[in-house]
């Protein structure tokens, strides 16, 4: 069955056709080397003379211990989901660069605890063991601290590629959020035993305002933000249509969503309050462009929350957050547009091949005929704005059409003036920019976005 969904188009054209919005992904990374570059002017400042093997250790161990404390904070801010950076930098790199910046503090939080340790051992003449004792039990507020470090060790085993593929994703979701304990029970050791902050008051409070500016980022846009959607707009679930074998779509109603400001290539992360699926919050795109009154999302059944999304009844109570994402009309930089999907990836695509404006092409990629969900959708919207369909489906003997650099460009003889939105599973979509790069595509108009770390 397909759902009829009435025809909208977007209300908020692209900004300067041919001229997309910089990204502030530069600036930011910027800023965050110079504060990384700030934090080891922290330490230089503060530091005479090095002298020998002790003082070493101990220095290098105040390094990594500072940058790991600045490495906390930016992790921390970006899980915060900050809408400048969801929206403008793309949720997905946004997501690359906390799993990098985990891997980072992880390091340096090794290095840091190895390096104090052996420091302080050869400046007292005693053992690794005896040592470490000393400094858990007998420093200032070093047990919450060793507390901490355990907890951010947990997190990032759990985060390891392949532990991830032997835990469930609820498992490791509350692991993962176990991340602000940790940091906060770590913090008070920095300002009580940190050599760079004892005496220095312009340092503390420097530290201070990084520490309470990142919760002030979390408690907003992770608690307060959602709290207040939530409350305002009272999203309950209207209905649900399966589209294909194992494919639903889900009707959400609401009050006022127009205030959302959700652009068409967005997703909401959403949990649905019925028994089973309340503890799991999941990103899901929305499939149709959204309205003031409702939206909607199409789930392929890929795990058990997903398969449940088709048994949900109406009326259900509905926990969203967002919008999130970056792959809108915003980035197009030409009036013409080829998009790329791949299974459930038509689902953003969907809501932009009704949306974006121009000359709109439709390449989507399946196993089967019955697999090309909204099929009967995409087919009414390419006659009403004469917009082109094609179809990649499997031969009959399961063998699968190759999409190589020269059957696009046979399909779309002017390939490198389309801007490209591309959405798929991993491989295919790896696969898929090498070929679109092959035929000429220019990287700044291949527009993606994953949602696997």
């Amino acid at each position: 069955m397909t759902t009829v969904y009435e025809r909208v188009a977007d209300p908020r054209p692209t900004r300067g056709r041919g001229r997309p919005r910089l990204s502030p992904a530069g600036p930011l990374l910027a800023l965050l080397w110079a504060g990384a570059a700030g934090v080891l002017a922290l330490w230089w400042t503060d530091t005479g003379s090095v002298v020998g093997t002790a003082g070493w250790l101990t220095d290098a161990g105040r390094i990594a211990g500072l940058l790991c404390g600045y490495g906390c904070a930016v992790l921390v801010a970006l899980m915060a989901r900050v809408p400048l950076l969801e929206r403008r930098v793309g949720s997905d790199r946004v997501a690359r660069w906390h799993a990098m910046a985990g891997r980072y503090t992880i390091c340096l939080l090794v290095a840091h605890v190895a390096l104090i340790l052996f420091g302080y051992a050869a400046q007292d003449g005693s053992g690794i063991v005896h040592e470490t004792l000393s400094v858990v039990f007998d420093y200032p507020d070093m047990l919450k601290a060793t507390i901490g470090t355990v907890i951010l060790f947990a997190v990032g085993i759990t985060s390891a590629r392949l532990a991830r593929r032997r835990i469930s994703h609820e498992f490791w979701y509350y692991v993962h959020l176990l991340t602000y304990a940790a940091v906060f029970l770590a913090f008070f050791h920095q300002l009580a035993l940190g050599s760079d902050f004892v005496g220095d008051q312009a340092a503390r409070a420097a530290w201070y305002a990084l520490y309470l500016g990142t919760a002030a980022l979390v408690v907003w846009f992770r608690l307060l933000a959602p709290v207040r959607l939530n409350l305002r707009h009272r999203l309950r679930v209207e209905a649900v249509h399966r589209e294909s074998p194992g494919v639903f779509s889900v009707v959400v109603r609401g009050e006022r969503l127009d205030e959302l400001g959700a652009r068409p290539g967005q997703f909401f992360r959403w949990r649905f309050l019925s028994d089973g699926m309340r503890w799991t919050s999941t990103p899901y795109s929305l499939s149709a462009p959204p309205r003031p009154d409702r939206m909607r999302i199409t789930v392929k059944a890929l795990g058990d929350h997903s398969a449940a999304v088709g048994l949900l009844r109406p009326g259900t109570r509905v926990w969203a957050e967002g919008p999130y994402g970056s792959l809108t009309a915003d980035r197009s930089t030409s009036s013409k547009a080829l998009l790329i999907a791949g299974g459930v990836g038509i689902t953003p695509l969907r809501a932009l091949f009704e949306t974006l404006p121009g000359r709109v092409t439709l390449l989507y990629r399946a196993r089967t005929a019955e697999d090309l969900a909204l099929g009967g959708e995409l087919e009414a919207i390419a006659r009403w704005r004469g917009a082109r369909v094609l179809y990649a489906v499997n031969a009959a003997d399961g063998t699968r059409p190759r999409l190589t650099a020269e059957s696009l460009r046979e399909s779309v003889p002017d390939i490198a003036e389309h801007d490209v939105y591309l959405c798929g599973p991993p491989a295919m979509a790896r696969d898929l920019y090498g070929v679109l790069r092959a035929a000429g595509v220019p990287d700044r108009r291949i527009h993606h976005e994953s949602f696997e770390l």
